[in-house]
């Protein structure tokens, strides 16, 4: 004998609990890789054997909140932005991660062309995360972790690499 359900509940999330776990997701992965809540408000910058420099700048500390911008070293000869580039903000107490705004490489956009602009906020924000997500995983991946941090004095850049 069978018996209906009146209340069914769906098996998958709604979008909004779904970005809310990539949320709290990328701020795990954030406080493995770079530990950015222990830090002092300053410029790290990690060097592993890819060549490719990953800067972080920890450019703000609240009760609650860090505010930093995880950038490669690299310039962008057309625009002279570091990119790729987040500006993240990590919610300590609700342990969540969230982009605030990114800027990708110009010659990948021309290479495999531009994304569709996003209908919605939502939509926005479902691929900072994702961007997010992805670009943490990878320089996990290229050995990248707190011990790779150096220090670096106010205002020191390292040297300029200009895409070709």
């Amino acid at each position: 004998m069978s018996t209906l359900i009146a209340n069914r509940v769906s098996a998958l999330p709604s979008r909004f609990s779904w970005l809310m776990g990539m949320h709290a997701e990328n701020y795990h992965r954030l406080a493995r890789l770079f530990a950015p809540q222990r830090l002092v408000a300053g410029r790290y910058l990690s060097s592993v054997d890819d060549r490719l420099d990953v800067l972080l700048d920890v450019t703000e500390h609240h009760p609650y909140t860090v505010d930093l911008i995880l950038t490669y070293c690299l310039r962008d000869n057309e625009t002279g932005g570091l990119v790729p580039s987040a500006n993240i903000r990590m919610y300590r107490d609700a342990r969540m991660a969230e982009v605030r705004h990114y800027h990708s490489d110009l010659r990948l956009e021309r290479a495999i062309g531009p994304l569709p602009p996003a209908r919605t906020i939502f939509e926005r924000r479902v691929r900072q995360s994702s961007f997010l997500n992805r670009w943490l995983e990878y320089l996990a991946e290229q050995g990248h972790s707190p011990g790779t941090l150096e220090a670096m004095d106010a205002g020191a850049f390292p040297a300029r690499k200009a895409l070709a």
